[in-house]
């Protein structure tokens, strides 16, 4: 405190000194001793807490904290409710048969009757199925599809098949022969007009038969390579061995014989043993 006095009145104590140096009178002196000095109070006591002051803006969102530590596993809780019932499963795989139950009690006695005829009937249509699945596997074996046959014509040894594919003489005769037959062999005339019948219903104009002069002109063998004897059904004014290549031989929608090219195509009859079907 007495610094801070000293501090303040230096300045008054050096102008009232200058004044007594310039000859003013005694009274201006006493005035200027009247000046007040402002000197700082003692610090005073603490004052009351003021009124809580409205809240502050949100400070920036701080960094993420570490990862806590995992808490020990809870009890387990109750059985929930049952859930819906699920779609059904796949049929699972058979099972071993069971054993074989005891034998039933014997039935009441038939009606007397004559079943000789019904034996009769049943034993020929057991007959006809049998020939029915064998010619079934048979058209299986020899074509490559249905549309290929019209029909099937027999006789007490042979089938024969119409294949509406058109191929070269050479190569229906490799065709019938991959399928265990030949192209067919018309050796007597009923075979000649079932063959020419066959034609008719498939409603074609001709097709080749297994006979041919190949080998040696003039000289006309069947696809067996057995030689022809007497039977032979040509037109008038055939063979002729047009243009000198003429060495196959078709039958025609009548019945009739023409030799014609090997190299043109048309369709063909296939002729197989049944004793090899």
């Amino acid at each position: 405190m007495k610094r801070d006095l000293v501090f303040l009145m230096t300045p008054i104590s050096l102008a009232f000194l200058s004044l007594l140096r310039s000859g003013f009178p005694q009274h201006i002196a006493e005035e200027s001793c009247s000046v007040q000095i402002l000197v700082p109070g003692l610090k005073g006591e603490v004052g009351d807490k003021g009124e809580k002051g409205a809240p502050g803006r949100p400070g920036r969102v701080g960094p993420p904290g570490d990862k806590g530590y995992m808490g020990d596993q809870g009890q387990k809780g109750s059985v929930g409710r049952h859930g819906k019932i699920g779609p059904i499963g796949s049929k699972g795989e058979k099972g071993d048969p069971g054993d074989v139950g005891p034998t039933g009690p014997n039935g009441e006695p038939g009606i007397p009757c004559e079943c000789s005829q019904l034996r009769k009937a049943i034993g020929e249509m057991d007959n006809q199925v049998t020939q029915l699945t064998s010619e079934l596997k048979f058209l299986k074996n020899a074509l490559p599809s249905p549309a290929a046959i019209a029909g099937v014509r027999e006789t007490d040894n042979k089938i024969y098949l119409l294949v509406k594919e058109e191929k070269r003489f050479v190569d229906a005769q490799l065709y019938c022969q991959g399928r265990g037959g030949n192209l067919c062999m018309p050796k007597d005339e009923a075979t000649n007009g079932l063959l020419a019948a066959y034609v008719n219903q498939a409603g074609l104009s001709r097709v080749f038969i297994g006979i041919n002069d190949l080998e040696r002109e003039g000289s006309f063998v069947y696809s067996d390579c057995s030689p022809m004897q007497t039977f032979n059904k040509w037109r008038d004014g055939e063979p002729n061995n047009s243009y000198d290549e003429e060495d196959c031989v078709e039958m025609v929608a009548s019945g009739g014989w023409n030799d014609v090219s090997c190299r043109v195509t048309m369709y063909f009859i296939c002729e197989f043993d049944k004793e090899n079907v």
